[in-house]
């Protein structure tokens, strides 16, 4: 299966930081930070078991749009780079294929409070205008994960939508959630 990750050189690296994309060997490490209560409250999927997780993990298409999150060779958080298409009337449907894509990511606690998910994010947004070309990046999250919504703003998103009681959280509570956005003019205008 070809990934958008695939046009990239990796492992790429920040500062700090490497980025490369994930692999079946990546299961446990990931699993150590996901499994925490703290962090799957948030997150779309909280198997669990390790098995439950695997499978998940596993799947051709999540790892195609996995990167990890290494610091000093141990990996603390992953990333999501999810390639879409971008909405467009049917006589222009073609232009509009792969010129975006939905991030997400998520930190090992243990790391956080050091500025390496900012660090991350921001690279893994460089990476999307630079060796990807795409035109626009877009994140989302429950309004009440403060510091997901607080990583967008740092990273220079802009917040496109709040929107009330929407998303169905698996604690069966109706959840209002935010959604940023940041074209590719935009970001090369900032001062990087």
């Amino acid at each position: 299966m070809t990934s958008p990750l695939d046009a990239i050189t990796w492992p790429d690296h920040t500062d700090r930081l490497t980025l490369r994309p994930a692999t079946p060997d990546d299961l446990e490490a990931t699993w150590q930070f996901r499994r925490l209560e703290s962090v799957n409250h948030w997150i779309t999927r909280a198997p669990a078991t390790l098995e439950e997780y695997c499978t998940q993990f596993e799947a051709p298409d999540s790892l195609a749009r996995t990167i990890v999150v290494q610091l000093d060779g141990k990996v603390i958080g992953d990333l999501m780079l999810k390639l879409d298409d971008a909405w467009a009337q049917a006589e222009v449907v073609k232009e509009a294929r792969g010129v975006q894509a939905e991030l997400g990511w998520v930190l090992h606690p243990d790391h956080a409070g050091h500025g390496y998910a900012t660090e991350a994010v921001r690279e893994l947004i460089r990476l999307c205008f630079e060796d990807l070309r795409l035109r626009r990046v877009t994140a989302n999250c429950f309004a009440g994960n403060d510091a997901s919504w607080r990583l967008m703003e740092r990273v220079g998103m802009r917040r496109e939508l709040y929107t009330v009681r929407e998303s169905l959280h698996r604690s069966g509570e109706w959840l209002d959630g935010v959604g940023y956005a940041l074209l590719a003019d935009e970001w090369r205008r900032t001062d990087r």
